[in-house]
């Protein structure tokens, strides 16, 4: 990790071309990540090339709120390279295929690094000429009155987040819209501390052009599967309430396929052991609170998640699409320390 650090700001400051060769033999090591991006012995140079200039471009700017040869974060230098750089090339070159915007869908659970990787990607997209735009699930949440509604029709529904709180017709709307170019566009906005954290819409963004969308969340591009999976669970879907309402929700998300139906290609952001959000989410409550600002307890945190587990069992309807490279292009493995791990794309046979 440090060589690569040390090579890419040498790169950066020197503009030595001669680190391509050490790059490449590199980058063609993994064979796994070097296919999911289309890269062969072949072209290695070329795009290695390509990432390193790019990677210049970058250098003058501020990345991610922090110039970019300034970054400490132990992380950063390999996931800007083995993952930023060449997505961002990927969507470029997708882009430029297309005779109207791309969309990306990724799908990540809480703490895998969605938020991160939309930035990321948007920097570096504004960089190589494209203009792009984020719209999250979340986005696109039924109104508190709405929800509020739900729940007194069917109080399973204490929470937002599970299939059934969102406007799927809003989503279908925004999303035709934005892939027909029909801009300039309301995007959306959920304020999620509106009503004590119950949240609410807020003002729109107003989007004047579009090439490149990012659509993320927690259940993007996730399928409905045999209710026969609930006859044996996986915890804490624990009792027969647990299971009506998994079966509930899984039948709920019927209706999400044409939304899923809008993405060119879907990402999933896929960490090693599941329970992992849990740990994420409680380290982030407590950072938090050390700064002084609000935060739930680790009970609460506990059963926080677990209601998203209820819902839609990571085991059941995340697991499938790490296995089904049709449903999902490409797949990133997120580590204990939230590294990015291995690296793989439906490019592989």
């Amino acid at each position: 990790m440090d060589d690569l650090k040390s090579q890419l700001i040498q790169a950066i400051e020197t503009l030595d071309d001669t680190l391509s060769s050490w790059l490449q033999q590199r980058e063609l090591q993994n064979d796994r990540r070097a296919k999911a991006f289309g890269i062969i012995s072949e072209t290695v140079g070329e795009s290695i090339d390509r990432r390193l200039q790019l990677l210049r471009k970058l250098a003058d700017t501020e990345f991610v709120g922090m110039p970019l040869k300034d970054r400490s974060n132990a992380h950063f230098w390999p996931t800007l390279w083995d993952l930023w750089l060449p997505l961002a090339l990927q969507l470029a070159e997708e882009r430029r295929q297309l005779d109207r915007p791309f969309v990306q869908g990724i799908l990540g659970g809480q703490g895998t690094g969605k938020t991160t990787l939309a930035a990321a990607l948007t920097r570096i997209l504004n960089r190589l000429g494209f203009t792009v735009v984020s719209v999250s699930i979340d986005d696109l949440y039924k109104t508190h009155e709405e929800r509020q509604q739900l729940k007194r029709e069917d109080p399973r529904f204490v929470r937002r987040g599970p299939p059934g709180t969102h406007d799927i017709a809003l989503g279908l709307e925004v999303l035709d819209r934005l892939r027909q170019s029909q801009t300039p566009l309301e995007i959306p906005r959920f304020d999620k501390s509106a009503y004590g954290g119950d949240g609410d819409r807020s003002t729109p963004e107003v989007v004047e052009k579009a090439d490149i969308v990012l659509f993320e969340g927690w259940f993007v591009g996730a399928r409905p599967v045999d209710e026969a999976a609930f006859d044996n669970p996986p915890p804490p879907i624990a009792t027969s309430e647990d299971q009506n309402f998994a079966c509930h929700c899984n039948r709920l998300l019927r209706d999400y396929l044409p939304l899923w139906e809008r993405l060119d290609r879907l990402m999933v952001l896929y960490p090693v052991d599941y329970h992992l959000s849990q740990q994420w989410r409680l380290q982030a409550e407590h950072d938090a609170i050390a700064q002084g600002k609000d935060g739930m307890s680790d009970a609460e945190i506990f059963e926080f998640v677990e209601y998203f587990w209820k819902a839609l069992h990571p085991q059941l309807f995340v697991d499938p699409l790490f296995h089904d490279r049709s449903r999902a292009q490409l797949v990133v493995k997120i580590e204990a320390d939230r590294s990015i791990g291995e690296i793989s794309g439906s490019v592989e046979t």
